[in-house]
């Protein structure tokens, strides 16, 4: 499930900067909130912000390419907010850079990270959605540096410094390595599942 609904107020819209996608970078949103429409205004699809605290508005320094989480009818799917091309603010710098110049990103919204279901589905559109991304860009998944999460930004001196998602993930028993090794398989046009053990976990 994508849809689109461009953050066109924010400030990184109006920006108007472009990249050339060379990668993707996978976030999590670090609140307690599964809903899309906390950052997204929405539609009845969607669901609706009543607060006003979504990101399509001006003075924030942040903006990502797309947002995983639930939908007004407690589905999970996802939100394309940016145009793919448009240079993102998703990541901070590093001391070698940044991969806002560089990656595609998506957040993934948190709950409180207990739910194994809720887990498991945003996974899946995650990986779902990296696949997406790899065959339209031709990126390889597994290759040095072009499917990473924001910890793994950090520490190659890309991204400020944020521990998502491996905060979550491994929880469940899963990696990047596994999530890049399941994005590959769908490339292939198969399915790369959790183990047992990760599903149980």
């Amino acid at each position: 499930r994508l849809r689109k609904q461009y953050l066109t107020r924010n400030d990184c819209y109006r920006a108007g900067r472009t990249i050339r996608p060379q990668g993707v970078m996978v976030h999590s949103t670090g609140s307690n909130n599964p809903s899309v429409a906390r950052y997204v205004p929405g539609d009845d699809v969607i669901g609706r912000n009543q607060y006003g605290n979504d990101w399509d508005r001006p003075g924030l320094e942040k903006c990502a390419h797309a947002f995983v989480g639930r939908f007004a009818d407690g589905s999970v799917g996802t939100v394309q907010t940016l145009p793919w091309n448009r240079r993102g603010w998703h990541c901070g710098r590093g001391k070698n850079g940044s991969a806002n110049d560089t990656h595609i990103s998506f957040e993934i919204c948190e709950d409180g990270l207990t739910d194994r279901a809720y887990f498991h589905a945003t996974y899946q559109a995650a990986v779902d959605l990296t696949a997406y991304l790899c065959r339209r860009f031709r990126l390889d998944p597994l290759a040095d540096g072009v499917v990473l999460c924001h910890s793994e930004g950090y520490r190659r001196g890309i991204a400020s410094n944020h521990a998502d998602v491996m905060h979550w993930w491994k929880k469940f028993g899963v990696d990047m390595d596994d999530f890049r090794a399941a994005v590959e398989a769908k490339l292939r046009g198969g399915e790369h599942d959790l183990t047992e053990q990760q599903k149980r976990a």
